[in-house]
């Protein structure tokens, strides 16, 4: 557990040996952790960082197979509808395509953003950063992207696309026949890879690599 810093002893110190609490604002000692540890505000608890092992060659992996599923979970059929001899195959592109032709544009533009675009440009920047630091180039670009992906983050929106399509489906059971694509599990795929990545880039390790405190095969 770090050790909080008074401020009278902050002449002592350079800044890069002090972190502040997300939370809490406390200002402690910067601590060097091994694979597995990691260090807790002393007053309220908050996990400040942690170190994983592996954590840049196993989010390239979780990358890289988040972007194979990328194309088959927005093209391939999700749903297929029977109803009265018509049958019916919804993509999430379909999906926005009918949104924009029945009038409702800003509405599709939402969606195409938050349910494609922006995941798309989530993954790309992440393996930019990864790589930049796995190969040592590029760093100073690989920091300005990060920080545009920190403030992404909250508009990639499968979650809330997913509970749409269940929600949909919830109504449509009844009224007619309906039956699961490939689509759809390789967007829950999509969706879980996406969250395991989130668990496992360690923000910690992937600045310190950006910022060269931290050798790529140190990192990884």
């Amino acid at each position: 557990m770090p050790e909080p810093i008074e401020a009278t002893s902050l002449t002592q110190h350079s800044i890069e040996q002090l972190i502040a609490c997300h939370e809490c604002d406390l200002l402690m000692r910067n601590q060097s952790i091994e694979d597995g540890e990691r260090v807790e505000c002393p007053r309220c608890g908050y996990e400040l960082y942690s170190h994983r092992h592996q954590v840049i060659r196993r989010s390239l992996a979780l990358v890289l197979a988040a972007l194979l599923l990328y194309v088959p979970a927005n093209f391939l059929p999700i749903i297929e509808l029977n109803l009265l001899g018509q049958q019916t195959q919804d993509t999430v592109w379909s999906g926005v395509l009918g949104l924009y032709n029945s009038g409702m544009q800003s509405v599709a533009v939402v969606v195409f953003l938050s349910s494609m675009v922006i995941p798309l440009l989530k993954l790309l920047i992440q393996l930019f950063v990864l790589l930049s630091i796995r190969f040592d180039f590029g760093r100073s670009y690989g920091l300005l992207l990060y920080r545009m992906y920190h403030h992404m983050r909250e508009w990639g929106m499968l979650e809330v696309y997913l509970m749409g399509i269940l929600v949909a489906v919830v109504k449509l059971v009844d009224v007619a026949d309906l039956s699961f694509g490939m689509g759809l599990l390789c967007f829950i795929g999509l969706l879980l890879l996406q969250v395991w990545l989130e668990v496992t880039m360690s923000p910690h390790q992937i600045w310190q690599g950006l910022s060269g405190e931290e050798r790529a095969s140190e990192s990884n």
